[in-house]
């Protein structure tokens, strides 16, 4: 039973601090929605190359919110794939507080995510590049109204705040009982283990930092944080995984996104980003 109620609380914690960036980022949309229209589709087409830098420097902000406010706004249209992309790969949930608190070298941290900014928005770029050459950067339009109808909300003819409350519960809902199970196999299996698993050796570290990365929980990143501040983990390791680790924003594209195949394209190319470069780090001996 004790196990039970620290994991709902674990979890409950974990959700309760996305919600005001939920609730902030539904608002701002239904309110771009009912009183922008075309005015914010045209802002989108001018300001949506651009995005990825702005997304890569958003990213690195602490905490979990910005890649779950990124996977609602894809989910609406509102910003590109390449967008997405570049605010999962440098989101750093947990890494810049661990940081701080340990009292790790200012430099050291300021170079890690100087490193993922630059990452971040070279793929952002180069995936909006790519999405536009196969033809899949979508119309150029937000899509705002299509989170509503997924929802089954009646958005037209209600006020923005109502509708905001009412895509924050559902997705806060989803997030929570993801989150309990997951906290669950972490308390089940222990973090000792998981750790042990990922610091065997240099190469297969990269992978088992990158596979803990996909972890849909700000506890990855509190893992991988950790590992390598105690020296178990090396500068490659640290950052295959995170740059995978996307905290709950990959919960919010699989509940908000209606597509299935791309969300799944979405997860494995940040995925692959992450093991590449920290394959390239390894093989090329760089670090800190």
């Amino acid at each position: 039973m004790d196990l039970v109620l620290h994991v709902l609380e674990h979890a409950l914690s974990d959700t309760a601090h996305l919600v005001p960036f939920l609730f902030v980022t539904y608002l701002v949309m239904e309110a771009l929605e009912h009183t922008a229209g075309d005015k914010l589709e045209r802002l989108v087409a001018r300001t949506g190359r651009a995005g990825a830098f702005i997304g890569a420097v958003a990213g690195v902000v602490p905490q979990c919110g910005f890649s779950a406010a990124a996977s609602t706004l894809y989910a609406g249209r509102v910003i590109s794939v390449g967008t997405l992309v570049a605010v999962f790969l440098s989101t750093s949930d947990e890494l810049l507080p661990i940081f701080v608190a340990e009292g790790a070298p200012a430099g050291e941290l300021v170079a890690i995510l100087a490193v993922k900014v630059v990452i971040a928005a070279a793929m952002g770029f180069a995936v909006d590049a790519g999405a536009r050459a196969l033809g899949l950067g979508g119309d150029g339009h937000a899509h705002i109204h299509d989170l509503c109808e997924h929802d089954h909300c009646a958005c037209d003819h209600e006020s923005p705040v109502l509708s905001a409350l009412k895509h924050t519960l559902t997705v806060t809902v989803f997030i929570f009982l993801v989150t309990v199970v997951l906290d669950g196999v972490i308390e089940t299996v222990g973090e000792d283990a998981i750790a042990a698993a990922i610091a065997q050796n240099p190469t297969a570290s990269v992978f088992g930092a990158a596979v803990a990365g996909l972890i849909p929980n700000c506890a990855a990143s509190v893992l991988i944080t950790q590992l390598y501040l105690s020296g178990a983990l090396g500068f490659p390791a640290l950052m295959a995984g995170s740059l995978v680790s996307t905290g709950v924003g990959a919960l919010v594209l699989l509940r908000t996104n209606l597509h299935a195949k791309e969300n799944l394209c979405i997860l494995g190319a940040v995925f692959a980003i992450g093991i590449a470069w920290g394959l390239v780090f390894s093989v090329s001996g760089v670090s800190l």
